[in-house]
């Protein structure tokens, strides 16, 4: 490799790495700020709030999927009457805890049910649900989730490659310099 090949490279890479680098920050800065909170969502109640315990565990002694959703939804639509219509997202059930989480498809709400009992143990906002859509993108949508991600990945890849010659290009320079000095002598 000549001289000026690894100069010329380390100035075409410096520029690149400048251009992507500053193309990507706003989606590095939101996914290391919204990772961060994510990290924390089972500490801090105010991001997810905390699950409860039910009764039992065993999923014998349960009260159907349907009777569930039936006294969640209605505890809901009772403790909220603004926020209704909000129609059930899914049911995250937990087993080892002894309840199911009803999530709710507006406003990111939650119910914890008692499995056995039926009987209401927590109802709050999820705000990790949508820290989670902001992080991955989805929250805009679906399309852009995938642009978002795609682009910041290769991106971050091509930061650390660009990096690393950056880092090592200038020792391989100054090699071959020290190299070429002591082969004129």
């Amino acid at each position: 490799m000549k001289l000026a090949t690894v100069i010329n490279s380390l100035r075409n890479f410096r520029k690149w790495h400048r251009l992507v680098g500053l193309s990507i920050a706003l989606f590095l800065l939101v996914s290391a700020v919204t990772g961060f909170l994510l990290g924390w969502k089972k500490d801090i109640a105010l991001i997810q709030p905390p699950t409860q315990k039910g009764v039992t565990k065993e999923l014998a002694e349960w009260k159907s999927m349907d009777e569930l959703a039936q006294l969640a939804q209605s505890h809901f639509t009772t403790a909220f009457p603004n926020e209704t219509p909000n129609f059930i997202d899914r049911i995250d059930v937990r087993p080892s805890k002894g309840i199911a989480k009803v999530l709710f498809k507006n406003g990111w709400w939650e119910v914890q049910i008692d499995g056995k009992t039926g009987q209401i143990l927590s109802t709050g906002r999820r705000h990790s649900d949508w820290i989670e859509q902001l992080h991955d993108g989805s929250l805009i949508s679906d399309g852009f989730k995938l642009f978002a991600m795609n682009f910041l990945g290769i991106g971050a890849f091509f930061i650390v490659c660009s990096g690393f010659w950056l880092w090592l290009g200038p020792i391989k320079f100054r090699d071959m310099k020290r190299e070429s000095t002591s082969s004129h002598k």
